[in-house]
């Protein structure tokens, strides 16, 4: 029957208040007169039913078949789970189960879908490549609740003695449309802007919480009525006014407030010298102290909800207090969780309950002490024709798939990833739920010896919140648990009832060695989850030091940048590096980490040269295109650094992928790294790419700045930035000022790539032909002593939609620098040494000799008697003779190069060289090569002009970098080895230590990369300075 495209659309059955269905008459009728070739659907056949929003003849009307019998579809929709002798075996099914969870009110269901051979696909499992739902009524939830909400509120104000414009207001279901609720809503709110309300309920203030569709839908209702936005800061200051008891009695208040916290608002860090942190709160909660009761409760009338704002004890003293809160509207229904008197769920036609925190007691009425609470699960239900067009508009885009596949393999990667059975076995990503069920919490305590965790010497109890089930977390938790050798045992689970609501679990894990423990814990904060941690408890006996703790890292390749970066790490625990970094794992100082650094490079010489001297690194011989061994040493680290050729990048970043590894990178993220992204993220790691110098440092100075002028309200009118590698001015000692660390084809090739800029509006585009002639003077009034050129580098438009400037900034360009004389390359490539063609001479049995070759580019016969006379003047006049430069000095210039590179010596050039790219760059390589006691000199400058709204002065910021090289006991390193391997490094220490939460593959563009990283390079010694003018 899979995959025959007849599809059955259930009647629902569960609650009586259901009227939704999966697919509209409207939606049907263009899936089945659109072409099965191309919907995938043949026939549709409508179970009857007489509650549905849209009556049978409506379906009929459009082609439809109504029946009961639905056993010749393939696959079956509805909205929530049906009875469980209506489940048909071999088919496939859609609709909201809820066996996610393993929560045992849905086994049975789950059960039957076994042993029916069902393939099962959750509708709250269908999840974009960026996590979130693609198909949900979110919005519809937070309208209907809220406008229940405010009904109901009339209705307890009533009680408590006064009489407000809600009470005219009915329930959502009462309207025949939401367009008509809202317009009720309306009415509401113009009585209350001209008869106002009561000051004894005022200021009545709406608290909403959390930033999903949910709490939108809410806010969308209230801006209905005369609504002001207040800031949690300003609270006080409200409740003060709203209580002023020298006002009139018969005073009214003519509009309602809201309000919208965030985490921020909720918590504060237990250590006073810190300010909050969203990334470390999340990965840190025990770091934090509850203040939501102490700062925003007390002002509130009406509170959304959030996990653990307000606890039964917590509520208590706020009513004795005072408190003016009336009622509690948890739209999400996340029992348990949000709040914790919240204890049950209530239905549309009785939609609240009353809680008194004084008797600790329930009640169905609105007569009484205490708050009134809404926790009705099934609110978009209240909107069943608008909620029913918004997720048949995108449920009908999957049906062609849905309808047609005969094997989950067939689907795109969003429908596999909701499939939850298939063929009476639970899909891979869903093996954790027998876990889940063999580990019975009833009647188990935490200290139970049956726990499974107690067989184990070390035992804590770990308590995890988040996304749990419908990311998958809790699958990817248990993982980790079992691979590691652990064993736990689920002492606690809530699960959130929709896509805004966290999920809870605590377990208690156990490991018979302490170091394994800490690893189980480690691996678990990589998670996007909340974790908190209690005491780590010791069966019995011996109480040994504990060792302190051993990370790795393995460094790919043993250039020159390599060193840096092995140093470094290999500094972590020793004195020197203590101060920086306390200031970056702050209370986690005590743990601090040492790191075994190992440098793998194809040659093991090599790799132990770099090593030699650095404590806790070792060299090893490592092929990267032997894909056993590569595994082999990246299992065994937590981080890899690739300081590969760029090439060679997605080679390494595939097995980090298959064994969950961290990759840091300093080349630019090219589109075969981007594909890694999905990848990545379900792999639970982060690729961190583009952090070296250029690209890295200056993305994380450009986004600095570019961040701290957004959160001023100024918007970019102008963005420049230049970088180059240059020679100290000391080693600048040649004619074009220039020398090379590394091959000089690099960056040959690099100085013939196009360039695109956007100068004052206008779009500029440079050829690679002609990108050396664009080169122009450039003055940094910081350093007026250097005499610079730049030219474009490549396509600066790009970095505009990177740095999210690309709609304000008039200008952007990013540029090389070099010294004044550039324009001596331009000529040198019209001569023709920079062709890549094989050349005639150079593929002749006979090597010719470099002014032989020479001679054949300037058209000179070997045979002419005055060709032992070629100076400076003669190649000038050459060059201005076949019309290879205009300018009499560039020509002279470009003379002395020729000379001063030796292409006129009589030597025979080497048989490696098969082109006059090849010959110039063996001279380039040999004679621009810095000596030993040469140093190389970094410049990176930014300019930015920012422009304020309503200010016709605009600021113009500057950041530099200028870095040397460094000799230090006989040994050098480059300021160009010191400025990429350093950040990639820090990189790497940030992963090591859970400080980058995002997962996927990244670039440091976001604060909680590019803010620790610069920190840790300023504290390693690289100085970044900034002006303002």
């Amino acid at each position: 029957m899979l995959g025959n495209g007849v599809v059955g659309i259930l009647a629902e059955s569960v609650n009586k208040w259901e009227r939704r269905a999966p697919l509209t008459p409207l939606h049907c009728a263009r899936l089945l007169h659109g072409g099965s070739d191309s919907t995938g659907v043949s026939r549709i056949i409508v179970q009857p039913s007489t509650k549905r929003i849209f009556h049978d003849a409506l379906y009929h009307d459009v082609g439809c078949e109504i029946s009961h019998d639905l056993s010749q579809c393939g696959l079956i929709l509805g909205i929530k789970q049906p009875k469980l002798d209506m489940i048909l075996p071999h088919r496939a099914y859609a609709f909201f189960s809820h066996t996610q969870k393993a929560q045992k009110e849905n086994m049975p269901l789950l059960d039957k879908i076994l042993a029916e051979r069902v393939s099962l696909y959750d509708y709250e499992l269908i999840v974009g490549d960026n996590g979130k739902r693609l198909i949900a009524f979110g919005k519809f939830a937070g309208r209907a609740g809220m406008i229940d909400f405010l009904s109901g509120l009339g209705q307890r104000f009533l009680s408590l003695g006064y009489s407000t414009p809600f009470l005219s207001l009915g329930s959502s279901y009462m309207y025949p449309s939401l367009a008509a609720a809202k317009a009720a809503v309306i009415s509401v709110g113009e009585e209350i802007a001209t008869q106002g309300l009561p000051l004894g309920i005022c200021p009545l203030v709406f608290v909403f919480t959390g930033s999903g569709n949910v709490s939108a839908g809410a806010q969308e209702i209230l801006k209905l009525l005369p609504h002001t936005f207040v800031d949690p800061c300003r609270l006080p200051d409200l409740h003060k006014v709203g209580n002023d008891k020298s006002a009139h009695a018969s005073k009214r208040v003519f509009q309602v407030y809201g309000c919208i916290v965030t985490a921020q608002d909720m918590v504060e860090p237990k250590d006073p010298a810190k300010v909050f942190d969203k990334a470390d709160y999340y990965s840190h909660p025990e770091h934090y102290n509850p203040i939501f009761h102490e700062k925003v409760a007390p002002y509130a009338s009406v509170i959304g909800r959030f996990p653990r704002l307000l606890s039964k004890k917590q509520l208590q003293e706020l009513v004795r207090k005072g408190c003016p809160l009336v009622g509690i509207s948890d739209i999400t229904c996340d029992i348990g969780g949000s709040i914790e008197f919240v204890n049950q769920t209530t239905s549309i036609d009785s939609p609240f309950f009353r809680y008194d925190p004084l008797t600790d007691s329930y009640h169905d009425d609105m007569e009484g002490s205490g708050v009134v609470c809404l926790a009705v699960d099934i609110l978009p239900t209240e909107f069943a024709k608008e909620a029913s067009q918004h997720f048949a508009n995108i449920l009908s885009q999957f049906v062609k798939h849905l309808a047609s596949a005969i094997d989950i393999t067939e689907l795109p990667a969003y429908l596999k990833r909701a499939c939850i059975t298939q063929g009476g076995e639970l899909t891979p990503l869903f093996e954790y739920i027998p876990r889940m069920r063999k580990s019975d919490t009833e009647g188990l305590s935490e200290k139970s010896p049956n726990s499974l965790s107690h067989n184990k010497k070390y035992n804590i109890s770990v308590s995890l919140s988040g996304h749990l089930f419908d990311q998958f977390l809790i699958n990817e938790a248990l993982d980790i648990i079992e691979a590691l050798g652990g064993s736990f045992h689920v002492v606690k689970c809530q699960a959130g009832q929709s896509a805004d609501a966290m999920s809870y679990s605590e377990l208690e894990v156990g490991a018979d060695d302490r170091a394994i423990l800490d690893q189980i814990i480690d691996n678990l904060t990589s998670l996007k989850i909340s974790l908190r941690l209690g005491k780590v408890q010791q069966s019995s006996l011996k109480n040994g030091p504990e060792p302190k703790k051993k990370a790795a890292v393995l460094i790919l390749g043993a250039g020159r940048v390599c060193q840096p970066a092995a140093e470094m790490l290999s500094s972590i625990g020793s004195c020197s590096s203590s101060q920086w970094y306390k200031t970056l794992v702050g209370d986690d100082y005590e743990e601090q980490t040492d790191i075994e650094v190992i440098v793998g490079s194809l040659y093991l010489k090599d790799a132990e040269q770099i090593v030699e001297g650095i404590p806790g690194a070792i060299g090893v011989q490592l092929d990267v295109m032997d894909h056993a061994s590569l595994c082999k040493y990246i299992s065994q680290v937590d981080v890899v650094i690739s300081l590969l050729p760029a090439s060679f990048h997605i080679l390494v970043a595939k097995p980090c992928i298959e064994l969950k590894k961290h990759l840091v990178t300093a080349s630019y993220v090219d589109n075969s790294m981007s594909m890694l992204d999905d990848k990545a993220k379900e792999a639970g790691i982060t690729i961190l790419g583009e952090l070296g110098l250029d690209p890295g440092i200056d993305h994380m100075m450009a986004m600095k700045m570019i961040d701290q002028a957004h959160m001023r309200n100024g918007k970019i009118k102008s963005f420049n930035s230049y970088c180059g590698g240059l020679p100290s001015p000391a080693a600048a000692n040649n004619p074009l000022a220039y020398k090379f660390s590394w091959s000089p084809a690099g960056a040959i090739r690099a100085g013939r790539n196009p360039a695109t800029y956007r100068y004052c509006g206008e779009t500029v585009h440079v050829d690679g032909d002609s990108l050396y002639d664009s080169a122009t003077r450039l003055q940094i009034s910081d350093f007026p002593a250097f005499s610079l050129e730049c030219l474009p580098n490549r396509d600066s438009l790009v970095y505009g939609d990177l740095y999210g400037i690309a709609s304000e900034a008039s200008t952007i360009f990013r540029g090389t620098l070099r010294y004044e004389g550039i324009k001596i390359m331009a000529t040198l490539s019209r001569i023709g040494l920079f062709n890549t063609e094989a050349h005639p001479l150079l593929e002749s049995g006979k090597r010719p000799t470099f002014r032989e070759f020479l001679f054949e580019l300037f058209k000179i016969s070997c045979e002419d008697p005055k060709r032992s006379l070629i100076g400076e003047k003669n190649i000038m006049e050459r060059i201005l003779s076949l019309g290879h430069c205009k300018e009499q000095g560039t020509a002279l210039k470009t003379a002395k190069t020729i000379i001063f590179l030796g292409l006129l010596e009589q030597t025979e050039i080497p048989d490696s060289c098969k082109s006059a790219f090849d010959v110039v760059c063996s001279r380039m390589e040999e004679r621009l090569a810095y000596s030993a006691t040469e140093q190389d000199m970094v410049l990176l400058h930014h300019e930015v002009e920012i422009e304020f709204p309503g200010s016709e002065v605009t600021e113009n910021h500057r950041a530099t970098l200028l870095e040397f090289g460094k000799t230090e006991d006989g040994k050098s390193t480059s300021a160009m080895a010191l400025t990429v391997g350093l950040p990639a490094a820090a990189g790497a220490l940030l992963l090591l230590k859970n400080k980058i939460q995002t997962r996927g593959v990244i670039r440091p563009i976001k604060p909680e990369v590019y803010n620790p990283v610069l920190d840790i390079i300023q504290a390693c010694g690289i100085k970044l300075m900034e002006k303002c003018d």
